[in-house]
């Protein structure tokens, strides 16, 4: 019989993470920094957990099937997106393209957020800390074509309005998985 482990501890740190990734592309496009390239690898590696757990526990976990489509289905996505994302930064490709997909992600998120309270997914205190990070990351990612506009000139307002919103999602991952990990430290699953 398999012992069914708990990972979203482990996946909220990786999702900030990733998020950070993601507001530092933003950040050094707008400066036009040559070590824009550096964030391929990690990316891609983030990118291959971000896909894998995501997969896992969208297709595998043991929980009632809504809470594996609300943050397993939005990882496996977000994994593909980073790791396709970091191929193309490393060769040197045009990665506009996408934050079409990244839209489709949003609107998703924004689904899920919706949801969240209608359905009674999350209550109490961690209904704040869960809408913060669905609302915002969602609100990102619909957001995301905005890179279309030149980071040089008039657009780079949206560029740091991207890497803002990342930012407070990734602090609102962090503290969530945070969290996670004390709680399931004192009353291991």
């Amino acid at each position: 019989m398999a012992v069914f482990v708990d990972s979203l501890a482990v996946m909220l740190l990786a999702l900030g993470s990733s998020a950070s990734l993601l507001a530092l592309y933003f950040l050094y496009a707008v400066k036009q920094k040559k070590s824009i390239g550096n964030l391929a690898v990690p990316m891609m590696g983030f990118g291959l957990f971000d896909f894998a757990s995501g997969f896992l526990m969208s297709f595998t976990w043991p929980l009632p099937p809504a809470y594996n489509m609300l943050f397993g289905d939005p990882m496996l996505f977000l994994g593909m997106l980073m790791t396709i994302g970091g191929y193309m930064l490393y060769r040197n490709m045009d990665l506009r393209i996408l934050s079409v997909f990244g839209f489709f992600l949003g609107i998703y998120i924004l689904v899920e957020a919706v949801a969240i309270p209608s359905f009674g997914l999350e209550t109490g205190a961690d209904l704040i800390s869960a809408m913060g990070l669905f609302v915002v990351s969602g609100a990102a990612a619909i957001l995301s074509p905005l890179v279309y506009l030149n980071p040089k000139g008039d657009g780079k307002w949206a560029y740091y309005l991207l890497a803002a919103l990342l930012i407070l999602a990734a602090f609102a991952a962090l503290f969530i998985g945070y969290a996670g990990i004390y709680g399931h430290l004192k009353s291991p699953p």
